[in-house]
């Protein structure tokens, strides 16, 4: 990396989501009425996995202006991504174009283009971006993490310190608010493991449940890794993302002393196209944080199999 300008490649990649950012919002605008019958919409894997023109759109604006401004770094896109893909170890974009796909077509406000840049399969620089409310995140490995808000278009606004708030110790599941998701894969071992899980961690403790405070779903990994490195979530457990999911996010959460581990127990290192994660918040110092996910381990009933 001794060679690559991160900031002006981090710097490069705002400019693209921003511009991005809005051709998302003109679609949102004067394609109000889209819905699943629409003819601009397609499935990925089922129904509950839509993808628009504008996913298409938008991912081809993005592939071309970066292999143009970086054309020796490859790229790997959710829109045209190859089954048996590897995200293999040189300078590598990591792009989902509109993170939160059916969240767009149903009017819910968060979506995301999600900007990830990987070295040696290590997530190094990430954006996150959502139009809709203006909040932009990016963050460089080493340097630290933001949030910035966009207003009327203005891309120099004031960039937060992530987390946003002082960061407290991690005291256990029950004082916790955690995201989580369906995903879009509704059969079989995965989502056997997904809502025994979900029931166990919700459940009283009288009924042997963690009985989590809340639980959150944003509808995009990205923007739900981006709440954990803020501090307003305290944790997200997820399996089927892929990376291009997850990249940019998780540098966003580590730069801001968030930790990811596996989704299944027992593993602390993975890489990012594990696809089974649980990211927890940053905490002072660190206390807490292996604790709490040893006692979130404890509530995984069985194990997620999705492959890499």
């Amino acid at each position: 990396m001794g060679d690559i300008n991160l900031v002006a490649l981090r710097d490069h990649l705002i400019a693209i989501a921003l511009q991005a950012g809005e051709t998302i919002l003109s679609a949102s605008s004067t394609n109000s009425s889209i819905s699943p019958a629409n003819s601009s919409l397609s499935t990925k894997k089922n129904s509950a996995d839509l993808v628009t023109e504008t996913d298409k759109a938008v991912e081809d604006f993005i592939s071309s202006n970066l292999k143009n401004a970086y054309p020796e770094f490859s790229f790997m896109g959710e829109e045209t991504y190859t089954p048996g893909q590897k995200l293999g170890p040189e300078p590598t974009f990591v792009v989902d174009p509109i993170d939160g796909t059916t969240n767009f077509v149903h009017g819910w406000p968060y979506v995301s283009v999600s900007l990830g840049f990987a070295v040696n399969k290590e997530p190094t620089v990430g954006v996150v971006y959502n139009p809709f409310t203006g909040r932009l995140y990016h963050g460089i490995k080493g340097q630290g993490s933001y949030l910035r808000t966009i207003r009327d278009g203005n891309p120099h606004g004031e960039d937060r310190r992530l987390p946003l708030k002082e960061p407290t110790a991690l005291n256990g599941l029950d004082e916790a608010v955690v995201a989580i998701e369906y995903g879009s894969d509704r059969t079989g071992q995965n989502w056997k493991t997904k809502t025994e899980t979900w029931a166990a961690l919700g459940a009283s403790k009288e009924d042997g449940g963690a009985m989590i405070h809340s639980a959150r779903a944003l509808g995009s990994a990205a923007l739900n890794l981006c709440g954990v490195a803020e501090g307003a979530l305290d944790a997200y457990w997820e399996g089927g993302c892929w990376a291009w999911d997850v990249c940019a996010g998780w540098v966003v959460l580590k730069e801001a002393g968030g930790i990811i581990v596996d989704g299944n127990p027992g593993q602390w290192d993975i890489p990012v196209d594990h696809r089974k994660y649980l990211a927890v918040r940053g905490a002072e110092d660190g206390k807490g944080q292996r604790e709490f996910v040893e006692e979130f381990w404890g509530f995984v009933k069985g194990r997620m199999e999705y492959e890499h």
